[in-house]
């Protein structure tokens, strides 16, 4: 089934083409994960968030901004260039004997990977001041872009978040008009509740714990009259941002704390007494001394794309200069 990435397609690309899997083989998917990935050596890469328990979007984004601002505040003039690397048509790129190989290696059962080599064998889907050199990628110049959606959040050069707070706000009114409707039919308020906390609440909730803490006042505001507006549609009491993300956060440190194997582990260290976590440090003074009016994080990167790749390049600290 073929679904839009884009609000008005123009070719085949624009689609992102989705399998409707029956659900008998959807139990029959996680069973096999679980049993794949309870079998994988504690050796494997600790960065890998993807498919592993207690590992989010949210803890690969907030490891990405905590390593970016932690080296910005370690010294004056000091940048950040990252590389995001875009896999086009990724599953068509897979050699399955190449990938039985490395399951093998894994010491798992041969006759599980024989068995993961067929499913994935002729199953393809869809294709579709300063001055800096040029980032150039195979002979090819980088884009330069305002902003770059990872892990679907908008990251903007400046690291604000208004474009995402924008971004979903506007898919929340959206919906609304779907609660009204529900409203009008004259529907139990459990099953407007029930709704909301779907469709809206997991929308403008999705890894809060990642940008509410420094968006501005005048974005949460805006994303709070949501809210508001469905407290007035299902005559409840819905609530409101800044509480889900304090519980979300504390939830967040809690599973951290727990797991040693975890990458921002190390994050949390004891005071002498053992009775609390000492607070992170950072460099107000040079994050407020370059900020842009109205924000409230640092000024600290321009983003690029290029095809199938996309290059982050950071801006230096104190004179805003575009890296390569």
């Amino acid at each position: 089934m073929p679904v839009p990435r884009k609000p008005r397609p123009s070719g085949l690309n624009d689609y992102c083409p989705v399998a409707l899997t029956l659900v008998m083989m959807k139990c029959l998917e996680k069973l096999v994960k679980y049993f794949i990935t309870s079998s994988l050596p504690a050796s494997i890469d600790p960065l890998q968030f993807s498919y592993r328990h207690n590992r989010s979007t949210d803890d690969a984004i907030a490891h990405l901004l905590h390593t970016t601002l932690t080296h910005m505040d370690k010294g004056r003039g000091n940048y950040v260039k990252m590389l995001f690397v875009d896999y086009s048509s990724a599953f068509n790129t897979i050699i399955p004997s190449r990938l039985t190989t490395k399951l093998e290696d894994l010491e798992l059962h041969p006759s599980l990977c024989d068995w993961i080599s067929n499913f994935l064998t002729d199953r393809p889907h869809k294709k579709q001041e300063r001055h800096y050199q040029p980032v150039r990628i195979n002979g090819t110049i980088v884009e330069r872009v305002d902003s770059f959606r990872y892990l679907g959040i908008h990251i903007l050069q400046d690291l604000s978040w208004s474009r995402h707070t924008n971004s979903l706000a506007k898919k929340a009114q959206q919906r609304l008009y779907h609660l009204r409707c529900l409203r009008d039919f004259k529907l139990a308020s459990k099953v407007l509740q029930n709704f909301y906390t779907c469709t809206i609440e997991s929308i403008i909730t999705g890894n809060i714990t990642v940008w509410f803490g420094n968006s501005t006042k005048q974005d949460r505001q805006a994303l709070q009259r949501v809210v508001r507006s469905v407290e007035h549609i299902t005559h409840t009491e819905r609530p409101n941002l800044q509480s889900i993300y304090y519980k979300q956060c504390q939830t967040k440190a809690r599973r951290i704390v727990k797991e040693p194997t975890h990458p921002n582990n190390r994050l949390f260290s004891l005071l002498r007494s053992g009775k609390r976590f000492r607070s992170l440090k950072t460099n107000r003074e040079t994050e407020e001394e370059h900020l842009p009016a109205g924000h409230s994080g640092p000024a600290s990167g321009q983003l690029m794309n290029c095809g199938d790749y996309s290059v982050y390049s950071g801006y230096d600290v104190h004179n805003n200069i575009i890296t390569s």
